[in-house]
């Protein structure tokens, strides 16, 4: 197999050509390898290199998951692999390493997966952009001056640029979906619960984080959805399990939906104007397509909720710091946190039980309100974020002259339309139903009820097929790089 053919496939389809013998587990890790190395340098996506480790799995006996033999990475964040260096994206954390999997991964290992590495993230996933110190910048495939997003654009750069079909990728605000728009891929947050946080977590970010991927296809989402969702042992909450694979829902039409839609964030962000041409497309198309389409959004408390989201997020940002820097033997400082990290972890230390508690509060406050306007309406569908991808450079994590709140503001406006579906724990996904003048992906959102992946999958899978994607190559591929 060329390299070019290689990039060209989702997971789906090389793990069928594995299953065919006409091409080994071993020929694809090859591949993938000599796609790092030829498109790495140009976009910097990755963050610790395992060929060796991934060559030596691809010729063991792996298991027989819908995804065998397939190459793919794993988010510096989070998630741990055992003996992959876990450094959250920070010179803190650089050179933690974990002797087990999380559940996660090994259930990301039981699909058949070939993990070759980790991708790079900001510090402490807290960011819209990847462009950490300990790293330097994640370059974006579509335009190398722009970002890939974050906080999971190594992953979904490596996925755009063909270096690997599926990458593990995670959102507490907008992290998978985020990146998905500026990168022109598939991004599904599912509903909380609904993948594994154990063994070391009960709920990431105090429930506002999820684990899951960044994808090419729709029918690779949902596979991969198949094979790593539900609870593991003790799980503290878990969504309840849906009466059949969701790789099914692909099969069925998704009905005559009513879809609310909204072009205006709650906090008052402009929004650009190519980004609102494609929201206004993407409306005319779910009317073409048989659907309900409503203009309205439902009602939030929008000053409250963002205090209490920058709360959870200082506190968690606190408790991640202190319990690393202590596994580390490490004194959190200016020298090896980011200057608005270090501030969020120094803010942190200030808040009280009561504090998080009434954060806490206000998010379900929010929930429930958000909750009833969805048993009105099937899907909520917004621009993922309010711009197109933005230059690299905008957000500095590391600007000494910024407070918490501004850098909150900051990151939390780029992307006014995702994190609510954090805070509610209802999936959503971003898929890439646009292109600005200029050639760069356009993200849509679609937020479904709690628990309610199914509907959202069929949806997906309709407008794919309307207004297919995945034959589109940004300017630095694998596949053009040889």
């Amino acid at each position: 197999m060329k390299l070019s053919e290689y990039a060209s496939y989702d997971g789906l389809g090389l793990a069928e050509l594995v299953k065919r013998g006409e091409v080994t587990p071993q020929e694809l890790t090859a591949l993938a390898c000599e796609a790092i190395r030829l498109v790495n340098p140009q976009l910097n996506v990755m963050a610790v290199s395992m060929q060796e480790l991934a060559e030596k799995e691809s010729k063991s006996a792996l298991p027989n998951g819908p995804f065998t033999g397939i190459p793919f990475l794993v988010k510096d964040s989070t998630l741990h692999a055992a003996g992959v260096p876990l450094n959250s994206g920070s010179r803190l954390g650089e050179g933690m390493i974990y002797p087990y999997d999380s559940e996660m991964m090994r259930r990301f290992r039981q699909a058949g997966l070939v993990t070759l590495g980790s991708t790079t993230a900001p510090e402490f996933g807290f960011n819209v952009t990847t462009e950490p110190v300990l790293y330097g910048p994640t370059r974006n495939p579509w335009n190398p001056d722009r970002s890939p997003g974050g906080s999971s654009g190594g992953s979904a750069a490596a996925v755009a640029a063909g270096i690997v079909p599926i990458a593990h990728a995670n959102d507490g605000g907008g992290s998978i979906r985020i990146p998905a728009a500026c990168s022109g891929l598939v991004g599904l947050k599912p509903t909380r619960g609904r993948t594994p946080n154990g063994p070391d977590n009960g709920e990431v970010l105090s429930g506002l984080g999820i684990q899951f991927a960044v994808t090419k296809t729709v029918r690779d989402t949902a596979a991969l959805l198949d094979a790593v969702a539900g609870p593991d042992p003790g799980a503290y909450a878990w969504a309840e399990r849906p009466s059949r694979p969701f790789s099914a829902e692909l099969d069925e039409e998704p009905g005559r939906l009513r879809i609310a839609w909204t072009g205006k964030p709650f906090s008052g962000t402009p929004v650009d104007a190519e980004c609102l041409r494609v929201l206004h497309e993407t409306v005319g198309l779910c009317e073409e397509l048989g659907h309900e389409l409503v203009e309205v959004l439902p009602e939030v408390d929008y000053e409250a909720l963002f205090v209490a989201t920058m709360h959870i997020w200082a506190a968690n940002t606190y408790h991640g710091i202190e319990r690393l820097a202590k596994a580390l033997n490490r004194k959190p400082s200016e020298h090896n946190l980011e200057a608005t990290i270090l501030k969020a972890y120094q803010y942190g230390a200030t808040l009280t039980a009561h504090d998080l508690l009434n954060a806490l509060d206000i998010s379900a406050q929010a929930s429930r309100s958000v909750g009833r306007f969805f048993e009105q309406y099937d899907v909520l569908l917004s621009p993922t974020i309010a711009s197109v991808p933005f230059p690299l450079g905008e957000l500095n994590a590391n600007n000494p002259d910024i407070d918490l709140r501004s850098w909150t503001e900051q990151v939390f406006t780029r992307a006014p339309f995702t994190s609510l579906f954090n805070t509610t724990g209802q999936p959503a996904v971003s898929l890439p139903l646009g292109w600005s003048a200029d050639g760069l992906p356009i993200g849509m959102q679609f937020a479904g009820r709690f628990a309610d992946e199914a509907t959202l999958l069929r949806l997906s899978a309709q407008l794919e097929a309307a207004r297919p994607w995945n034959h589109k190559r940004p300017v630095i591929h694998a596949a053009s790089s040889q």
